[in-house]
């Protein structure tokens, strides 16, 4: 079937746009703004709203498959593409991908994903966004194409067993109100909680890390007298943006000992710190990671380690997972850039055994979501990121109805 126009529209994104580096120097919070001048390239504010581009692929049948262009909140980043604008990037989709896509035939789709990583404006590869977006249509117009779910229909592209689908543990985030939305998680059973957004020393972590290790002992605490069922086990991964590195001068074993400390404290639930350390740029942090996760092992601390800053690309997956340096891989979708790119870094952690998190960001939208979920669902990926937003509700809301939808339509077309 054959693509017969493209339509855009400009979106609001599920949060904002966030200049990490200002935060992280100490950037003061005044209401839901930040005090002070961005300090990253592109940004007029150190918050500023989130923008996707919403693209619209049309159909000989007449039905429209629909791909969200859409970038990570802390865009500019540890290496990530800078702010996606879209009064930027329209211009170029435009010029660049919007004839090639035009007349192109949705069967395929593997040609269209090797073209989208050749396509170049001003001498400079695609914006991920603009690739992640794309790419969403063409696997939702190939799905549409053979009446099938996407999770479905990204089986039959990369020729995967059918064995049966499974439910995956969805992981919720609380944004700064990470007390308040935990209550939220817990009525609501969440497998994988609370991320916490530990992304200040000062007023987060504590500058011997006495806040998050009280948050901890609270959050534990929390769970066992408000679960409504003594068999809710939920697994914590806090998100911690590389500050434990900082406040112990990257010292491996001050590192360990703080999270043993850590894990006692979460007993009896499983603890996974995502982001322990940042060195700045990815060959010092691999080989850090690496550090650390040895010596957790020698000491018997089974604290998970999570990897995500600095590992945006399959190429960089593939260096994280070839250097044994963590437990656990964040595949950041979007910063992935082509749904392609996102199916094979899940793929590579498996092989390594490394568990694959599907992850995402806030700043996303429900149709990024939705499609992110149905290939995490394809994978069997170890945990899905309940996106977009931070309220917990939306976000949990989006990828659960979502989840729970596909797998019935899978199951009532193979009965």
């Amino acid at each position: 079937m054959k693509i017969i126009d493209v339509v855009t529209a400009k979106a609001f994104t599920g949060f904002y746009f966030d200049d990490q580096r200002a935060i992280k120097t100490g950037a003061v919070m005044d209401g839901f703004t930040y005090l002070g001048e961005p300090l990253t390239p592109s940004f007029s504010a150190i918050r500023q709203a989130g923008e996707a581009l919403s693209v619209m692929l049309v159909l000989e049948d007449g039905t429209v498959a629909t791909g969200d262009c859409a970038a990570v909140q802390y865009s500019g980043a540890s290496g990530r593409d800078p702010l996606f604008l879209v009064s930027e990037y329209q211009p170029i989709f435009e010029t660049v991908i919007a004839p090639w896509l035009q007349g192109a035939n949705t069967h395929e789709y593997f040609k269209h994903m090797a073209m989208l990583e050749t396509l170049t404006y001003n001498g400079k590869k695609l914006h991920t966004a603009l690739r992640y977006g794309v790419s969403q249509a063409l696997l939702a117009a190939y799905a549409q194409t053979h009446r099938l779910p996407i999770a479905m229909a990204v089986r039959k592209l990369y020729q995967m067993p059918s064995q049966d689908y499974q439910a995956i543990p969805i992981f919720a985030q609380s944004g700064d109100d990470r007390y308040l939305n935990v209550d939220k998680m817990i009525i609501k059973e969440i497998d994988v909680l609370p991320h916490a957004l530990i992304n200040n020393i000062d007023t987060k972590l504590g500058r011997n890390g006495e806040l998050l290790a009280a948050y901890v002992t609270w959050l534990k605490e929390r769970i066992e007298t408000k679960r409504l069922r003594p068999t809710y086990q939920p697994v914590l991964h806090i998100d911690v943006y590389g500050t434990i590195g900082l406040i112990f001068d990257h010292d491996v074993a001050k590192m360990v000992a703080y999270l043993k400390d850590l894990q006692d404290r979460a007993h009896p639930f499983t603890l996974r710190i995502e982001g322990p350390v940042d060195r700045g740029e990815q060959a010092a942090t691999i080989a850090l990671l690496k550090a650390l996760k040895d010596g957790l092992k020698a000491a018997g601390v089974a604290v998970a380690i999570v990897a995500d800053e600095w590992c945006n690309t399959l190429d960089d997956v593939q260096r994280f997972c070839e250097a044994d340096c963590c437990d656990m891989i964040q595949v950041k979708t979007p910063d992935l850039g082509s749904v392609h790119d996102i199916i094979e870094a899940l793929r590579v952690c498996q092989s390594y055994g490394v568990a694959a998190y599907s992850g995402g960001t806030c700043n996303e939208t429900d149709v990024s979501a939705h499609i992110t979920t149905s290939i995490a669902l394809a994978l069997n990926a170890a945990q899905v990121l309940a996106k977009p937003g931070m309220g917990t509700d939306e976000g949990i809301m989006i990828v659960h109805n979502h989840m729970m939808r596909e797998l019935a339509r899978i199951e009532r077309m193979r009965v």
